[in-house]
């Protein structure tokens, strides 16, 4: 397994991050257990989750499988740097107008401490805010964060789809309190959504923010599945619905991939982990089969000629902000 740092951090986390959003929904707990086994055993000691996930009318699900898993023991939390979020609103809750999404400092210090309980732990490493906060101001949120550092709660705050120009207001309310502020922004970044080298990838590497992309995959169109898929799965559905440019970026990288001998999922988490402001790609396996999978990525380097390729196959945005559009 390869290691990086957490943004401008200490911490050290593997180059590829567990992500969980499919236990309890998709993935048993059994089958959760033996691929959350067999993760650490390969060297992956990122773990992300979210109080939100489990599963339509089972939210907090996920936590609770992790929680469970956790208790085991066998080390298994002090080998885990374990990141959750918080955000969205939860099923069980009686706070009246207060369930609602939103990142109050109400909100923020009960959705933490019903995380640990359902975690069976006492902190996590990484905190993150699920979403950008529209109304309440960085005084109140950063004053709620600081206390549950001090506290020993958490011990490092991230965002999750926050656009860049939130990651530098946050930065600078951070820098006014004497604060670390944000270490990691998690982001939706694939080869076919390359919008956030506009201005989130830039801003993240300059601030000394790790930037975790998640949907690395794109969703499944990148998973080689998509071209040809088995009748009735979900595949099938959204190959129906591909443009015919969709398609032919597809068959054209299909056939890159092919001729450099690696399958289409591993290629497109090669080329995220080569990219310098990725600190680790999301990969959120249903099966043990497509961590094994996954964990082959880190093997691949990918030429410049195979870059230049890609960019072809899928161009980005234009460059880096504020060049790519403002002269």
């Amino acid at each position: 397994m390869q290691y990086t740092y957490l943004g401008r951090t200490g911490l050290k986390v593997s180059r590829l991050c567990l992500g969980t959003m499919n236990f309890g929904s998709y993935t048993s707990e059994e089958d959760a257990f033996a691929i959350m086994d067999r993760a650490l055993e390969a060297g992956i000691n990122f773990f992300d989750t979210a109080n939100v996930y489990g599963g339509s009318g089972q939210r907090g699900r996920t936590e609770e499988i992790i929680g469970r898993w956790f208790a085991q023991g066998g080390g298994r939390r002090e080998k885990v740097v374990l990141a959750t979020k918080v955000y969205g609103g939860m099923e069980d809750e009686t706070d009246g107008p207060n369930k609602e999404s939103g990142l109050s400092a109400y909100k923020i210090r009960r959705h933490l401490e019903a995380s640990l309980k359902r975690l069976q732990t006492d902190h996590v490493e990484l905190y993150q805010m699920h979403h950008i906060e529209r109304h309440a101001p960085w005084e109140e949120i950063y004053g709620v964060f600081e206390t549950l550092v001090n506290k020993g709660k958490t011990h490092y705050i991230g965002s999750s789809n926050f656009a860049g120009f939130h990651l530098a207001m946050a930065q600078a309310a951070a820098e006014k309190r004497n604060f670390l502020g944000l270490v990691s922004e998690q982001h939706k970044y694939n080869l076919l959504c390359r919008l956030p080298e506009l201005e989130v990838l830039p801003a993240a590497k300059e601030l000394g923010i790790g930037v975790i992309p998640w949907s690395p995959l794109g969703g499944g169109l990148l998973s080689g599945k998509i071209l040809d898929p088995e009748p009735g799965s979900r595949s099938e559905k959204r190959a129906a619905e591909l443009s015919d440019k969709e398609r032919s970026q597809l068959e054209d990288y299909s056939k890159l991939c092919k001729e450099l001998g690696e399958s289409e999922p591993n290629v497109a988490l090669a080329w995220l982990l080569a990219n310098p402001a990725v600190t680790a790609p999301i990969i959120g396996p249903r099966t043990m089969d497509q961590l094994e999978q996954a964990l082959k990525a880190l093997e691949i380097n990918l030429t410049e000629d195979v870059m230049e390729e890609l960019d072809r196959i899928f161009p980005g945005p234009g460059g880096r902000a504020p060049e790519a559009y403002a002269w």
